[in-house]
């Protein structure tokens, strides 16, 4: 070639070290063994603990143990109640069974909730975070639930309640695709939503404020309907789930609305499917217990708190 030059093959890239896995089932491990422990001792089970966002599936471990032993009935409401302070990883609260009450104060990633068997999941913000509506918790949260309850005092992200089959929650706004494929349980949603919502939605029925007027273009209105709520069953029960999700949550917003109850009613929208004749609601003694049951250091078999009290003295 010109100027006696060669071309000669580039040497082999360096090669890249293989990524540790960040992840870990610690937290799991340790859960578990608190709880056998309380247990042989005839505790309650109570837990207070750190959580990162390395930490996966925070109570499916723990889930697993309750439904090897005790089956479907799990165990009696307020056995389990663990308190987790910081940014969850995937999956927080999977699989949660009958008797177990998980709360975390802090953020968590995709899947809350999925699988969700019986349990309640509570998510509030730290108390000195600024954001009127922030989004606590990511998408696909309630991904095939089959029963329990999820309060999250801020937004969630897309696809939540999808293939949900008997889970309740409220929440205060979700993404694209909410509801989508649900067929039992429902939703209590204090805020937008975003696209398509209630796409393929055979089951279940889904409360959204809809102060801004969006729902009309944003729902997907293939399987579902949009009705005012008028019902007097309808009406109480939304103001019951609405003090709950108050208490055990805190949430401004929540309170907001029942200190004008019942001016708010006049936003709020039914989505149904078509053709379900009859909403099934729960009855008021199936909410879950408005008191929080948690432990202090001198205290290992816990003592109740109410729950601004508790949030204040733990969030600091």
């Amino acid at each position: 070639m010109a100027g006696g030059s060669v071309l000669r093959p580039a040497p082999p890239p360096p090669a890249v070290p293989a990524v540790p896995r960040v992840w870990s089932f610690a937290l799991n491990d340790q859960i578990v063994r608190d709880a056998v422990h309380a247990r042989m001792e005839g505790w309650p089970v109570r837990g207070i603990y750190r959580i990162r966002n390395v930490d996966r599936a925070v109570g499916a471990r723990l889930a697993g143990e309750i439904a090897r032993r005790y089956r479907e009935a799990g165990l009696p409401e307020g056995t389990v109640t663990l308190l987790f302070i910081g940014e969850a990883g995937q999956s927080f609260g999977a699989f949660a069974h009958r008797g177990m009450r998980l709360i975390l104060i802090g953020a968590a990633n995709d899947g809350v909730g999925k699988g969700l068997g019986g349990g309640e999941l509570i998510v509030r913000p730290p108390h000195d975070l600024r954001d009127p509506s922030p989004v606590l918790i990511g998408n696909a949260a309630l991904y095939g639930a089959t029963g329990g309850w999820l309060f999250v005092a801020g937004r969630a992200g897309d696809r939540f309640a999808v293939r949900n089959s008997g889970a309740w929650a409220v929440v205060e706004g979700v993404g694209d695709h909410g509801c989508e494929y649900m067929t039992g349980g429902g939703v209590v949603i204090l805020g937008p939503v975003g696209d398509n919502f209630g796409a393929g939605m055979t089951g279940g029925v889904a409360y959204v404020l809809d102060e801004r007027e969006e729902l009309e273009r944003r729902y997907n209105p293939q399987l579902v309907r949009i009705e005012p709520v008028e019902d007097p069953q309808e009406i109480a029960f939304l103001q019951a789930i609405l003090e709950r999700h108050a208490r055990l949550t805190g949430s401004p917003r929540a309170q907001r609305l029942l200190a004008r109850w019942p001016e708010p009613l006049a936003c709020f929208r039914r989505v149904q499917p078509r053709g379900l004749a009859r909403i099934l609601l729960p009855p008021p003694d199936a909410l879950p217990a408005a008191e929080l049951t948690i432990p202090t250091p001198l205290d290992p078999q816990g003592i109740p708190f109410r729950v601004s009290e508790h949030i204040e003295a733990l969030s600091r």
